[in-house]
């Protein structure tokens, strides 16, 4: 998994430095937006995986939480994702960040009591 987030951060910094998405039109936007959604996705799947573990202190116990790490990570990052969308397009207010956290709490909540 570490792996994966390097060459993800690796990709995020290319893609930051060297394509102007004002420029290179809906291209250069989605390939920021991956390549943001996936650096942001690996860093929270690590983050939360390594929060699991400090919670858990039976070390079989808290690898049964690495695919609970996986959907809250990309959830996160979903959501990171959607509200970098809406302030490109300058709708981004209070209200709609709330909204989109209380979408993706809602789906989180649905996965917890299945």
């Amino acid at each position: 998994m570490r792996i994966g987030w390097a060459i993800s951060l690796a990709a995020w910094v290319l893609v930051f430095t060297n394509i102007d998405p004002e420029k290179s039109g809906a291209p250069g936007w989605l390939l920021f937006y991956v390549s943001g959604f996936l650096f942001l996705a690996s860093t929270f799947v690590l983050l939360l995986t390594w929060i699991w573990q400090k919670m858990q202190k039976d070390e079989d116990e808290s690898m049964v939480f690495i695919g609970v790490s996986f959907r809250q990570g990309v959830l996160l990052s979903l959501l990171f994702i959607i509200l970098l969308v809406f302030q490109q397009y300058r709708v981004l207010t209070w209200w709609d960040g709330a909204l989109s956290a209380a979408g993706i709490f809602l789906v989180e909540l649905y996965y917890l009591t299945r």
